[in-house]
């Protein structure tokens, strides 16, 4: 596998094995001249802010408060855990050891926590925020023992932050943040904490959302004049500017200036995922979805030395070896499904060839996690939706050339040196179905990991030497369901599509009903287009379950865990095919004999819930109702509305919105809402500026205009995912209601 040409570096640089190109803020020199200076962008480094402790010691409630722990992070001597947790109600940072009770929560503010990442030192925990629930996240710092807390990046109104890796003496911590955005844009008093809350913009929510006009796909200095476009269509304009990401070193303490490692004009995405132990290396995760590449950068100069292809799914795509020799990824670059790669570089960081050291043949690796020495490996493989987990040994590259040259098939070098490898898999019992997260710790032979499964909450386990046990601060599988609620452990199913293709899912029965009684059924599509419906406890269905409901949670074309084909099955006009997927997934079912055909409903979130519209207006005779939550009604105003990243990514998925800008109008729902003939309900988060609100409140008022039922939740306090318990609750009643309502004979 040689460096990627898929999708050529734009203002990273056109990185090739053995070519360097300096990382500067939209400019790219010649790796072999002299470093390259310091982006614009430097003056938007981050700068720390001091915030009030609000670190609580707490007792473990109740075994009967049912809860879920995720996304942990184990301190240096492998004890005691980080972790994202809600039982206070919106998911918060906190802290227990893997085999004690006692627990402590470090930041009691109401922003829901998504990232953790305890410091290789043990000094500091670094961790993720969404202030007010949407999408532009902050990153802050906090002691174990829950002092000195403060805003590490994307403070700044307007800004956003991502977390990347630690250094590992844990000295600095990588972070990633984009520029301001510019005075007077509605979102720039966003991020400020002394910023009053904004007001509700007609048509695209309040909190400071995108004005509905720009869009950041092209080449920047052009900007169209804003106004309606030919047939009356939203119009599309571009911003002067694009935003930048830039990636920096940190240090927690404040005392060193941040140091800037990468910067890339309208990037798509851009984190740090490791670095050499001596500095010189950083292995960056950057690129659109579909097209995710992993760079190798020199830190001093910030050159691009090498770009290899990885998977999409999760971000921590891989690390170095010890003697940054070896590059560990989990790719998918000329294959259908991922493995784990070694690529092999020289002492200057350059690439001299690839390896496969771990491979399945008919499923992908999904997470990849290095032990702390990264001579150990966890790994977790996605078999049709279920995670097999298993730990590897590694051996990295002899000594490296230094010249180009290897023979990747072979078990030696050009050189003579031998090829990385990994030792035989040793297996690790899972209780539960899936795994989220993986987090090693000082013992290369107990990880922890995050698990869930279709009959208990997400939960951290501890798996001493393959032993699993959940930690005391779990919560217990037998208190996961809600008095009056039966578990329902989903049955595979393998639909096939009109054209032959064979599509996946799981179908829950509702509990009681006899086998060969055909129900109300749900069909409930998942988002992405990428993800991929798993068995794991889901309490939106164990509400529909409860009503009576059966639930079919199919894979369409598009969705991931079934190869790099299959994901991209839907591109360009391949979207038809995904809506007639829906139709075919509901024909399975009633031909199966569990879905009753005169009481079919469709719903489903994010690209689900675009799904669930087009399948309304596609199909109408054939769902009695529909639920589309955060979902696109109009591609041509979701461009417009969304974060220019976003947008950047979404155009290899969906089609670029001027390029293809008559593709997307005959994707769109809204082009064909004269067809809709049924009630509609749609969700959406206040703060959502992934997928702005304005695309349900504009299917709605058509819907209603038409004369159809037709009704828009608005969850206060959320963006594109909602965070919040008691949101999440009024959700799944609201949703429930209008389904049990609408099913009825």
């Amino acid at each position: 596998m040689a460096a990627d040409a898929r999708d050529p570096l734009t203002a990273v640089g056109g990185a090739t094995a053995g070519v360097g190109h300096a990382v500067t803020n939209g400019a790219v020199t010649n790796g072999a001249g002299p470093p390259g200076p310091a982006a614009p962008a430097a003056h938007h480094a981050p700068e720390p802010l001091p915030l009030a402790d609000t670190s609580t010691p707490y007792d473990v409630p109740s075994e009967a408060v049912v809860h879920g722990c995720w996304h942990p992070s184990v301190d240096p001597g492998g004890r005691y855990v980080a972790f994202v947790c809600d039982r206070a109600g919106v998911p918060q940072l906190w802290t227990g050891p893997v085999d004690g009770e006692e627990v402590r929560l470090l930041d009691a503010d109401p922003h829901p926590v998504t990232e953790v990442s305890w410091s290789p030192d043990g000094r500091w925990i670094a961790y993720t925020t969404a202030p007010g629930g949407g999408e532009l996240t902050r990153v802050l710092c906090v002691r174990p023992d829950g002092t000195g807390r403060h805003l590490l990046a994307g403070g700044e109104p307007g800004t956003s932050a991502l977390l990347g890796c630690w250094q590992h003496d844990g000295s600095a911590v990588a972070v990633t943040v984009t520029d301001p955005a510019p005075p007077g844009s509605p979102r720039s008093a966003l991020g400020d904490p002394a910023a009053p809350e904004p007001h509700t913009v007609p048509g695209g929510g309040p909190h400071g959302l995108r004005d509905g006009r720009a869009v950041l796909l092209d080449t920047p200095r052009t900007r169209h004049t804003p106004g309606p476009g030919p047939d009356g269509e939203a119009p599309s304009a571009r911003e002067a500017e694009p935003r930048t990401l830039s990636a920096y070193l940190v240090d927690p303490e404040g005392v060193s200036a941040p140091v800037l490692l990468a910067s890339e004009r309208g990037a798509s995405t851009l984190r740090v995922c490791d670095l050499s132990r001596d500095g010189r290396l950083a292995l960056l995760y950057r690129g659109p979805r579909g097209r995710r590449e992993a760079l190798v950068v020199r830190t001093r100069d910030r050159t691009v030395t090498c770009a290899l292809p990885v998977a999409d799914g999760d971000p921590w795509i891989g690390g170095f070896s010890p003697d940054a020799g070896t590059v560990w990824l989990r790719s998918d670059g000329d294959r259908e499904y991922a493995a784990l790669v070694a690529a092999r570089l020289d002492p200057r960081g350059r690439l001299l060839g690839t390896t496969v050291a771990a491979e399945r043949p008919d499923c992908g690796l999904e997470l990849l996690a290095l032990g702390r020495d990264a001579r150990r490996a966890v790994l977790a493989w996605n078999v049709r939706g279920v995670s097999e987990l298993e730990t590897v040994g590694l051996t990295a590259a002899g000594p490296p050339g230094h010249g180009p040259g290897a023979d990747a098939s072979a078990g030696t070098t050009a050189h003579g040196t031998a090829s990385p490898s990994a030792g035989a898999a040793r297996a690790l019992t899972l209780p539960h179905e899936v795994v989220t997260r993986i987090a090693p710790t000082a013992d290369p032979d107990a990880p922890v990991v995050a698990l869930s499964g279709s009959r208990r909450h997400p939960g951290v386990w501890w798996l001493p030497h393959g032993l699993p046990l959940r930690t005391p601060w779990s919560s217990r599988d037998e208190d996961a369901v809600p008095s009056g609620r039966t578990p329902v452990r989903p049955l595979p199913m393998s639909p096939v599509a009109r054209d032959g293709l064979t599509l996946g899912g799981w179908y829950y029965r509702a509990p009681g009903r006899s086998p060969g009684d055909p129900a109300p059924c749900v069909l409930h599509l998942h988002g992405g287009p990428e993800e991929q419906e798993r068995p794991v406890f889901e309490p939106l269905y164990l509400e529909l379950l409860g009503r009576g409901l059966d639930v079919f949670a199919p894979d369409v074309r598009g969705s991931s865990g079934y190869g790099r084909s299959f994901v991209d099955a839907d591109l360009g006009a391949g979207r038809f095919d995904a809506i007639n997927d829906v139709a075919d997934c509901a024909a399975h079912a009633i031909v199966r004999g569990l879905a009753d055909p005169r009481r079919l409903a469709v719903m489903g979130r994010s690209y689900g819930g675009y799904l669930a519209m087009a399948s309304l207006v596609w199909h109408p005779d054939l769902f009695r109702t529909g639920v589309a939550v955060c979902g696109m009604s109009d591609f041509a105003t979701f461009f417009a509305g969304t974060e220019p990243w976003i947008a950047r990514s979404a155009a290899h998925k969906y089609g670029h919105p001027e390029h293809d800008r008559d593709l997307l109008r005959s994707l769109s729902p809204m082009s064909r809402i004269d067809a809709l003939r049924v009630p509609v309900l749609t969700v959406h988060g206040e703060h959502d500026t992934n997928v702005p609100p304005g695309e349900s409140e504009q299917f709605v008022r058509a819907a209603r205009e038409r004369g159809l039922e037709a009704e828009l939740l608005l969850l206060r306090h959320e963006g594109h995912d909602f965070r919040r318990a008691d949101n999440r609750r009024l959700f799944r009643r609201t949703a429930a209601d209008w389904m049990e309502r609408h099913l009825s004979d």
